[in-house]
């Protein structure tokens, strides 16, 4: 498509949303072959996003608070410099919707998202009762693009994992997630009990998370001894490797899921009533989602019998 040089394509965070994105940034990137095309992110994010495919340059967003007017000042500096022609706006929240106010009136560029007088608004009311991937793909539809991918795809991502010398044959545990939002976490004992069960069949358990999540990870390994555990060891890129290689990935509504299924990996998703997976879960060829109102009911038999 031609006429349009500058685009710019907003999205802040979580990982889930960020890896969610990458399908309908492809569709841009296609769309708009010929032009320069900046991604807005936040700091966590910024790296896996200057590794895509997509985008040109990626620029953070401090997010500064309404009483930040010099971090408020030095972003419309920024986002007015820039001159874009084009916003898409797929994070879709009150703060970004506002960054259209920030471009110069009278030169504002076309803009697609909610924002009160934006040239493509997505203005459907029922677009927060859609799945991310099909909010996104009708918000693009509206703005020109009809050829976005069903699917994010992040084989871009994948790192080589030879360094964990792993087993040919290992299952991939998330037991971790959100802290401050337990009740998306199967009990920790249901991994454990899990990961005997896999261990009892041949296969080895391997657990990711965080440097928060390093208490499970020694939990479950210190039981199940042939478990290992890469708790805080693993990169967005590592993990996105790792379940290309697993059996399957399990775990929790969290954003390292939404990376291994991903990058190819087939996974069993724990959801609880405190998340709805029709409107966030991963999607792939292979992708089983459990739900209980109380994950600590979802029984391991279940969760086991999803592992060919």
């Amino acid at each position: 498509m031609t006429g349009l040089r500058n685009i710019l394509v907003i999205k802040l965070g979580a990982l889930g949303d960020i890896v969610q994105v990458m399908a309908p940034a492809a569709a841009i990137r296609a769309h708009h072959r010929d032009a320069q095309i900046v991604f807005l992110t936040t700091r966590p994010y910024a790296e896996l996003a200057r590794q895509a495919p997509y985008f040109d340059a990626v620029w953070i967003d401090e997010r500064p608070g309404i009483g930040n007017l010099p971090g408020i000042l030095r972003l419309r500096r920024r986002l007015r410099g820039a001159a874009f022609d084009r916003v898409y706006d797929l994070q879709t929240r009150l703060r970004t919707a506002a960054y259209f106010r920030l471009m110069r009136e009278g030169l504002r560029p076309e803009w697609s998202g909610i924002a009160r007088g934006a040239s493509h608004p997505h203005s459907n009311p029922a677009r927060d009762r859609l799945h991310t991937l099909d909010r996104q793909t009708e918000q693009l539809h509206v703005a020109g693009i009809s050829n976005a991918p069903a699917l994010p795809d992040l084989s871009w991502a994948a790192q080589d994992i030879g360094h964990f010398a792993l087993p040919a044959d290992y299952v991939l545990l998330i037991p971790g997630g959100a802290a401050h939002r337990p009740a998306k976490r199967w009990p920790v004992a249901h991994y454990v009990a899990l990961a005997a069960r896999l261990a009892a069949g041949g296969l080895t358990p391997v657990v990711i998370g965080g440097d928060a999540e390093r208490r499970l990870g020694r939990t479950i390994a210190g039981t199940v001894s042939t478990a290992r555990d890469l708790t805080g060891e693993t990169t967005f890129g590592d993990i996105v490797g790792l379940g290309r290689g697993a059996r399957r990935a399990i775990g929790n509504d969290t954003g390292p899921m939404h990376l291994a299924v991903a990058g190819g990996a087939a996974a069993t998703v724990l959801y609880s009533a405190a998340s709805d997976p029709a409107l966030t879960a991963p999607r792939g060829a292979d992708v089983v989602v459990l739900r209980r109102s109380d994950l600590a009911d979802l029984g391991v038999d279940v969760v086991a019998a999803t592992v060919s």
